[in-house]
């Protein structure tokens, strides 16, 4: 079980993102992830990880998109 959880802040931007019918399909899909690891004890996926990481890579994404991917890499499995 994963005792880190997704910061008000955060989980208040991936409701936004998801909201918001302009928002791309990486930006929802890590929104998503974001606010299932609200007050849950949820753990990153690898896949998710993967996804999250990539993100974090690139230069073609914005800052909210960044922070919701470094939120989710925040929280995943540290032995992988």
């Amino acid at each position: 079980m994963n005792n880190k959880q997704t910061s008000k802040s955060i989980a208040s931007l991936a409701s936004e993102v998801l909201r918001n019918p302009n928002s791309s399909t990486i930006q929802k899909t890590l929104a998503g992830s974001a606010l299932s690891q609200v007050n849950k004890g949820n753990q990153t996926g690898s896949e998710m990880e993967s996804i999250a990481s990539k993100v974090l890579g690139s230069t073609k994404y914005n800052e909210d998109t960044k922070s919701l991917a470094g939120s989710i890499v925040s929280q995943s499995d540290k032995k992988r």
